[in-house]
């Protein structure tokens, strides 16, 4: 409704303009003589063609328009020139139409001054004012409204390329979910790999050594022992196998980490909730210790946000600076003002306090959780992990 206003408020301020115009000129001119039938079927007339010229399009405006013009003309010379401001009117509308610059709108005035007489002044002064009516709207009323339209485009151009970045993005993050799951199936096949080649062949000798050895074990009890310690040393040595093939092919922990955390947004994502992670910093220095810590209230903190909070956005932040790491985990959901710790919250609490990490809470809108290890590099710069 406002926007349908906006388009025709001109065509209905120039509408109002020609009919104070006409009552004008009716009352200064005719207001002790009458004004004859004829004549206000001839302004009536007149008046229906500059309407009709608005509604038309294409050849008929054109038509309607020098209608207007040979009426406007007629009058004229019938009523000598007493409804000239018709005409001035009727100038100024084939200016605005054709708009060949902003000299053309002092044209006009040259028709006012050609023939002076009593009014004159007063004709002159509505010219200007008519004048300046027109040259508002066709200079600076339209200059804003193509500007206008243009930061309208411009803003759609930035939101549609705003759009294109965060698909851009989420992808390359489905991308990096991807390739981090498939380098852990990856692993985890070159590890079963590893243990059946490496490992298959001692157990089953050791298998039939056992064997063998029940068979002989009472008729010659001393090779019996021998072959016993020798398929203890060889499991000792599968032992040992064992441990440098996990030690080799165990993947990194924070990589696990962002799998998991990936992981929890896409079943967030599932269940209708947007859901972003972010993360700064070196994460792969992180303490496993730490990890889990985060990992575990993170996974917390998302559950109660879907019981409880009636969210539909959750951010879950984690930075890793030199001497702080800040976890947060946030929703715009309905928040409260009191709440008693449940076995959940108690629960982070407990784990927090274990790192002698800082664990505060927000709710005056949604919920968000902010966890800080002030103390996390210590162990590392000691040389150990915690």
């Amino acid at each position: 409704m406002t926007e349908q206003f906006q388009e025709n408020f001109f065509l209905a301020a120039r509408m109002l303009l020609l009919l104070v115009l006409e009552i004008y000129i009716i009352l200064t001119h005719y207001i002790l003589a009458g004004t004859s039938a004829w004549m206000l079927l001839l302004l009536a007339c007149f008046t229906g063609a500059v309407v009709t010229k608005e509604l038309a399009d294409g050849r008929w405006r054109l038509v309607f328009t020098a209608a207007s013009c040979v009426l406007c003309i007629f009058i004229i010379i019938i009523t000598e020139n007493k409804f000239l401001l018709l005409g001035i009117y009727v100038l100024f509308e084939i200016i605005s139409m054709v708009k060949p610059g902003i000299v053309w709108y002092f044209v006009p005035l040259v028709f006012v001054c050609i023939k002076p007489g009593e009014g004159t002044g007063i004709q002159f002064l509505i010219t200007i004012l008519i004048g300046m009516f027109y040259v508002q709207n066709d200079f600076i009323v339209v200059s804003y409204k193509k500007q206008a339209i243009e930061d309208m485009l411009s803003s759609q151009i930035l939101k549609k390329d705003w759009h294109k970045r965060e698909h851009k993005l989420q992808e390359e993050i489905s991308s990096g979910m991807l390739m981090a799951q498939n380098q852990l199936l990856e692993e985890r096949e070159g590890l079963s790999q590893a243990l059946h080649d490496k490992l298959g062949h001692t157990i089953n000798g050791s298998v039939y050594q056992l064997e063998a050895v029940k068979v002989i074990m009472e008729k010659e009890p001393q090779a019996a022992k021998g072959m016993v310690q020798a398929v203890i040393n060889e499991l000792r040595g599968g032992m040992d196998e064992i441990r440098l093939i996990l030690r080799k092919e165990r993947p990194a922990k924070y990589e696990m980490a962002l799998v998991q955390l990936n992981k929890l947004c896409s079943e967030c994502k599932q269940k209708g909730i947007e859901t972003k992670l972010y993360t700064e910093g070196e994460l792969q220095k992180v303490p496993e210790r730490y990890l889990h810590i985060i990992l575990d209230n993170a996974y917390e903190a998302v559950s109660n946000s879907l019981k409880y909070s009636k969210c539909s956005k959750i951010e879950i932040e984690i930075y890793v600076m030199n001497q702080v790491i800040r976890c947060m985990v946030a929703d715009n959901g309905t928040g409260c003002d009191t709440f008693t710790d449940g076995m959940g919250i108690a629960g982070m609490r407990r784990r927090i306090r274990e790192v002698n990490g800082i664990l505060d809470f927000e709710t005056e809108t949604g919920f968000k959780i902010n966890m800080l290890f002030p103390e996390w590099n210590k162990g590392r710069a000691a040389g150990k992990e915690l």
